[in-house]
This record gives structure tokens, C-alpha cells and sequence, in this order.
């Protein structure tokens, strides 16, 4: 498998160079699609294969090492899925676009970043693709080369580098205290004199890929580089990079300092209460903000740190609930943010309601069909609603909140109970008026997107109300994971 891990790995580098010469200009399209195609087919033969680990160099005595396990396949599979998807929107929505080429090049670039931090085998080669995917997702947020996009590209690689600055500190300390930055289900043991300084170090890190995940206060740069980016990007930025940051807390609380080590203390107490906040004021401030994409934002803020507080938990329902979440979050708002790029593409209208308070989507439901039918079951599955698999993970959730926190669970219950109606709210509001318009209102002109952006649309809202069907399966593979881990 070593050939195909390095294959993977340097594919995405060669289309880059395609789609950044003459050749890309014309073939943009093809390339990029065929790019992503390509490495989501990796991924899959990889998951699906054998595992072996493989040592790509060593620097300082550091070996750098990819090891896919079982964690890792779950996200490279779902990155090479949604980013597929993603991209072939990005075909239709960037056909007019002043460089698509660059574009597409950076796209496959941050997928390679993404699979690379996914297979990682220890900490060290987890931060260098980590910081990789900053570098190469920045010009996402860049990519309108406007005022508005500098401002959030700035914000967004200046909270990236904080955040990165956060995990190298914790990194050095890492190694001296457990000897080791090699991932092991279960963790390491720590000196009984090191206890309080690794308690320390493990907060400071998990906060610095909290930060990548959206939690607060680290979490300023998503509202902010969101509605500037393209829909394509924005879909990705949300879905699966914010991920990045779940999985670098899952492998530092799981698989180095252990689930054991955390439970019961100032760490596991502090991460929980900072997750519930997010959770609601996630919720709130989205319900409160006018522009769609801005409350999309918001949104992921609120819905990523339910699967940060299922694994704050630390038990074996809050962490099969945390990768659930995981999952459905991503294609939901992959999907979401599909929808909202061609509203906006389609409408020219960024604004749910307008600076005199006139709802902007009037009859956009019978305009847009299927936008606005995938659009609604993205948000039924965000909610938490049966037979979507969003309401699979937040059940885990909540069992999960009261076996680790007892009487105090219901506190848990109570904001996951909280934020979903407010996500009901600020979600489906917009179908409701959307599909049934106030009588005499003014309606939206505008008409359906091509195939090229229906069909990713339609093809993942499906998939959540598959997905949540036949979750079981799934559900008991995760399972096993959690009895390994916690």
C-alpha cells in the first residue's frame, strides 16, 4: 500500500500544476473534477484495503509517518466524498469566474492537505499537513481578491497561525511528558509528578485545534471568511476543514493522553461548559443574522461543538455520537452551503430579509425546486429529525450526557434540546416562506441551476435520509471504535 499512499499524496500536486499552466485555462473543468474523483477513489481503496505504516522521511530524529487506521479512513472517505461533490457545483458556479484555474488548483491541493493530516500516524506529521491545510485553503477565503476577502483572509490565517501556535507549544511538551507523539488507541500513561502540567498542556492543545474547529472564543473567523468566499469553497470550509480541528482534539484526548487520564477532571469540566456555550450562542447568533451565508456560519459554530462536547464526555455514547455528528454535520452543511451559493448565484440576492425587514425568498420554492427541497432536508437532518441521520447523533449525544455528567446531564440535554429548535428556526423559516409565500407578497425572479449543481445538491441531501436509515451498521463499527478508545 505504500505506492498508493504516495500516490495519493502527490496526484493532487501534479493536477495543481495542470490546472495552474495553459493547459488548465481550458480544461479546468475536467481536471478538477477528474482530480478529486481520482483521490476519493484513493481514499476508498485505501479504507478498504489493508493497512500498513509507512515512514515518509525523518527530520531531527522525528520520523514522519502515515499509519491509516480505522479514525482516520472515516475522515479521508468523507473528505474525498464531499469534496467530490463540492467540486463538481464549482464547474457550473465558477463558469464565469475571473480565474478559475487557481481555483481548482487550490481546491486539490487542500484535499491532498486534508487526506494527508487524516492518515497521519503521529503528532508531529499531523501539524505539518495541519499547517499545510492552512496555507492552502487561505486563498479560498482570498479568492474574490476584494477588500472584504483580504480582511477575512487575514482573520481567518491569523486565527490558523494562533491556534497552530497553541498545539506546537503543547507538541514540544507532549513529547517530553509521554516520550512519545506516535497515535495509540487509548492514550499513554503520565508520571504521577507530571499530572498537573500535562493536564495543562493538553487543555492549551485541544484549544489550539479548537480553534481550526470553530469553538469559542477562537471562533471569529468563520462569520467572517464565509459569505466571502465562493459557495464551493464556503462548502468545504465548513464541512470537512473545521473537521480538521475535531480530529486533532480526538487524537490528542484519545490516542495520546487517553480518555482515562481526562475524565473527572478541571480539563474535561472547563472543555464541557466552553462546548455547551458555543453550542447555544452559535444557535443564537444565527437565528439573529439577516445574511444566508453569515447564518450558515454561525450555524457550523453552534453544530461542530456538539460533536466536540460528545467527545468531551469521554464516554463510549458521546463519542459514537461526536463521529455521527461528525459525519451528518458535514454533508448537512456541505449541502446547505451548495444551496445557499446557487440561491445567491441564481437570486443576487445575499440577504434573507432586506435593510426594511422584506423577506428576500418569496415563492422561491416553486422557482427553485430542487434547490429548496435538498435545501429543506439538509435543514430537517440539522435539526435532528427522524429518519435523518442528524437525529441519530444527537440521540447518542444525549445518552451519552447523562451517563458522563449524571443528574447534570439534563444541563446537556437541555442546550442540545435548545440550539435544535433555534436551528428549526433559522432554518426552516426560510423553506416555509420559500415554498408558501404571504398572500400578495412580492416573489423572487429566478430560475433552477443546471445539472451541475442540482445533482451534488439532491445526491447528499439523499444520502442523509440513507445514511440515517441504515445507520446501524455503521453505528456498531463506531461502536467498536469507542470500546478501543474509551
Amino acid at each position: 500500500m505504500k505506492s498508493v499512499y504516495v500516490l495519493t499524496l502527490l496526484l493532487p500536486i501534479l493536477f495543481a500544476a495542470l490546472l495552474l499552466s495553459k493547459v488548465g485555462k481550458g480544461k479546468w473543468r475536467v481536471l478538477t473534477c477528474f482530480g478529486v474523483g481520482v483521490e476519493m477513489l484513493l481514499t476508498i481503496l485505501v479504507a478498504a484495503s489493508a493497512k500498513t505504516e509507512v515512514t515518509m522521511f525523518t527530520l531531527l530524529g522525528l520520523p514522519f509517518v502515515l499509519n491509516p487506521d480505522v479514525t482516520g479512513c472515516i475522515f479521508a472517505v468523507l473528505f474525498g466524498v464531499l469534496f467530490f461533490a463540492s467540486g463538481v457545483f464549482a464547474t457550473e458556479y465558477l463558469d464565469h469566474d475571473h480565474n478559475p484555474g487557481e481555483f481548482g488548483a487550490i481546491y486539490v491541493l487542500t484535499l491532498d492537505a486534508m487526506i494527508g493530516l487524516s492518515w497521519a500516524g503521529n503528532l508531529q506529521t499531523y501539524y505539518m499537513f495541519f499547517e499545510c491545510l492552512t496555507l492552502a485553503s487561505f486563498p479560498l477565503v482570498l479568492h474574490e481578491l476584494n477588500m472584504k476577502s483580504r480582511k477575512a483572509a487575514e482573520k481567518y490565517l491569523c486565527y490558523s497561525l494562533l491556534g497552530a501556535s497553541f498545539v506546537l507549544f503543547g507538541m514540544i511538551y507532549i513529547q517530553k511528558l509521554l516520550g512519545t507523539l506516535t497515535f495509540a488507541a487509548g492514550g499513554y500513561a503520565v508520571a504521577e509528578g507530571d499530572t498537573k502540567l500535562a493536564l495543562v498542556i493538553a487543555f492549551v492543545t485541544i484549544m489550539g485545534f479548537g480553534c481550526k474547529a470553530g469553538i469559542m472564543p477562537l471562533h471569529d473567523w468563520l462569520p467572517t471568511a464565509h459569505p466571502v468566499a465562493p459557495a464551493p469553497a464556503s462548502a468545504i470550509l465548513s464541512g470537512t476543514v473545521t473537521k480538521a480541528g475535531v480530529l486533532g482534539i480526538m487524537r490528542v484526548a484519545y490516542f495520546l493522553f487517553g480518555a482515562e487520564f481526562l475524565r473527572g477532571t478541571w480539563v474535561q469540566t472547563t472543555l464541557v461548559v466552553i462546548a455547551l456555550i458555543t453550542v447555544f450562542c452559535g444557535s443564537m447568533l444565527a437565528y439573529k443574522t439577516r445574511i444566508l451565508k453569515k447564518r450558515l456560519a454561525y450555524s457550523t459554530v453552534s453544530q461542530v461543538s456538539y460533536a466536540l462536547f460528545g467527545l468531551f464526555l469521554f464516554t463510549e455514547a458521546g463519542f459514537v455520537g461526536a463521529m455521527l455528528q461528525v459525519l451528518f454535520h458535514a454533508v448537512c452543511k456541505v449541502c446547505l452551503f451548495l444551496c445557499s451559493g446557487s440561491v445567491i448565484h441564481h437570486t443576487g440576492q445575499e440577504r434573507i430579509y432586506s435593510e426594511q425587514g422584506q423577506f428576500n425568498y418569496y415563492g422561491l420554492g416553486k422557482a427553485m425546486p430542487w434547490t429548496m427541497v435538498g435545501y429543506t432536508l439538509a435543514s430537517l437532518s440539522l435539526v435532528g429529525l427522524p429518519p435523518f441521520g442528524g437525529f441519530v447523533g444527537k440521540e447518542y449525544l444525549a445518552e451519552g450526557s447523562f451517563v458522563a455528567l449524571g443528574h447534570a446531564g439534563w444541563i446537556g440535554a437541555a442546550v442540545l434540546l435548545t440550539s435544535a429548535l433555534l436551528t428549526a428556526g433559522y432554518l426552516l423559516s426560510i423553506s416555509s416562506n420559500a415554498f408558501f409565500p404571504k398572500p400578495g407578497s412580492l416573489t423572487v425572479k429566478a430560475h433552477e441551476a443546471t445539472w451541475r449543481m442540482t445533482v451534488p445538491i439532491m445526491i447528499l441531501a439523499c444520502l442523509l435520509a440513507i445514511l440515517g436509515i441504515y445507520s446501524f451498521g455503521y453505528s456498531d463499527m463506531i461502536f467498536g471504535l469507542a470500546e478501543m478508545l474509551v
